[in-house]
């Protein structure tokens, strides 16, 4: 008995980051995510998969599930403006440095920043049947049964989700040496009080998201068009007295200190030669938890 049960964890651990990275997907909350995971290792524990012959897919669908669930009581007692809300990023030293596997599978797709955000703006079934169909290729059959719909039903759920996805997602960015040139003109500008400059790789319709989290609600905002987001790029330079270069679901980022002290972390949207979105964090609690 003892056998089967090490047996089983071997078995489980082995498809643990796929797991991670399909939550990771689904909530954009790694702790969020590592709890889905956790549940899925009770369920497995606590059933007879005795004819399960494709134990990796009834894992996906089993955390899939949880997920769901997860999104449909977040969307019930959410209390925070969902248009301010950013998602957990996952960051590191701008160097790159080693990149461990479960990171690495996280990672993979360049899921950024701004897709989290348009996924957050999908209903659950929504969000389940896109990111398992058009993310993890989980055949609309297996996908059904989780959302309580048929197949042909399912289907439309993910193409609803695909086009509302395909609207506002952005382009392909460029290369990682460009990008990093874009961010770095940016906080050459904003640091130096250099109005053109800021504008000259800013999109005309960029966007900026802050989310200052229930402790600084009042920095939480949207705010958009080129030449408004520059003033609040002068006006936030002035209390910014040091920051450091990273990557931010690897694409350049920032984050900024005060007294040596995290006091934000700005994630960039690149296409092309200029910025469309930033994303910023500076809820200190999140930024405490992500170990930033």
């Amino acid at each position: 008995m003892d056998d089967d049960k090490a047996l089983l964890a071997a078995r489980f651990d082995a498809d643990r980051t796929h797991l991670k990275a399909v939550a990771y997907r689904m909530l954009g909350s790694l702790s969020e995510a590592e709890d889905a995971v956790q549940e899925a290792w009770f369920k497995l524990s606590r059933s007879d998969i005795s004819d399960v012959r494709n134990l990796s897919g009834w894992l996906t669908t089993v955390v899939g599930r949880v997920c769901l669930d997860m999104l449909r009581s977040r969307a019930s007692r959410r209390e925070d403006p969902l248009e301010y809300y950013v998602p957990d990023p996952l960051v590191r030293g701008a160097d790159g440095g080693a990149i461990d596997p479960e990171e690495e599978a996280l990672l993979t797709d360049s899921v950024g920043l701004a897709l989290l955000v348009v996924l957050d703006t999908l209903g659950p079934a929504e969000r389940l049947a896109f990111v398992l169909h058009d993310m993890f290729a989980v055949s609309f059959d297996e996908i059904a049964p989780i959302v309580d719909r048929t197949p042909a039903a399912t289907r439309q759920l993910a193409s609803r989700a695909r086009r509302r996805v395909q609207g506002v997602a952005p382009g392909p960015a460029p290369d990682i040496t460009r990008q990093r040139e874009v961010v770095d003109a940016f906080m050459a500008a904003s640091q130096g009080g250099d109005f053109e400059g800021l504008l000259a790789v800013l999109d005309p319709d960029v966007l900026l998201r802050a989310d200052g989290g229930k402790a600084l609600a009042g920095l939480s905002k949207l705010v958009r068009g080129a030449e408004a987001v520059v003033n609040q790029a002068l006006t936030f330079a002035r209390f910014r007295r040091e920051y450091r270069e990273v990557l931010v679901n690897g694409a350049p980022g920032v984050v900024s200190y005060v007294d040596g002290r995290a006091v934000g972390l700005m994630a960039f949207t690149i296409v092309g030669d200029h910025i469309t979105q930033i994303d910023i964090i500076a809820d200190p609690e999140r930024l405490e938890a992500l170990g930033i």
